[in-house]
C-alpha cells in the first residue's frame, strides 16, 4: 500500500516551492497554467495532489482538532529537521520524543496543512 491524497489551495506556486525545496518531493506533474490548476509531487511512495482553488481558506481550519494530520514517516529524522530549519521554514512544535515511542516535529505547508514529520 502506498498513500496519494490531495490538498486544495489558493496559491500552486508557493505550495511547490516548499514541497520541492524544503520537503525534497519531485515535482512529476505541473498544470499550472491549465484553467483549474493542478500539480502532483512525489517523494518514495508519497503522491500528494494540489490543486487551485481561488479562494483563500483559514489555515486554523485544517489542522486538528478540526482538521488532518498528515503524518509523514521518514527515515533520518534529524535530517528532515535539519533541511527543514535550513530552509528557515517555521516549526510548529519542535523536535521531540513522544509517550507513544516515536519523535517528531510538527509545521504548517503554505496552504496551512498540518505535517508530522516522524521517524518510522
Amino acid at each position: 500500500m502506498s498513500v496519494r491524497f490531495e490538498i486544495f489551495t489558493a496559491d500552486l506556486d508557493p505550495l511547490v516551492a516548499f514541497y520541492t525545496q524544503v520537503l525534497d518531493f519531485a515535482l512529476v506533474r505541473d498544470e499550472r497554467a491549465a484553467p483549474v490548476g493542478y500539480v502532483a509531487l512525489e517523494r518514495d511512495a508519497v503522491r500528494i495532489g494540489a490543486a487551485y482553488r481561488g479562494e483563500p481558506i483559514d489555515p486554523s481550519a485544517r489542522h486538528p482538532p478540526t482538521g488532518i494530520e498528515v503524518v509523514l514517516e521518514v527515515d533520518d529524522l534529524q535530517a528532515e529537521h535539519d533541511r527543514v530549519v535550513a530552509h528557515g521554514w517555521p516549526i510548529e512544535e519542535p523536535l521531540q520524543d513522544r509517550p507513544w515511542g516515536l519523535a517528531d516535529f510538527r509545521i504548517l505547508d503554505p496552504g496551512g496543512h498540518y505535517l508530522r514529520i516522524t521517524g518510522r
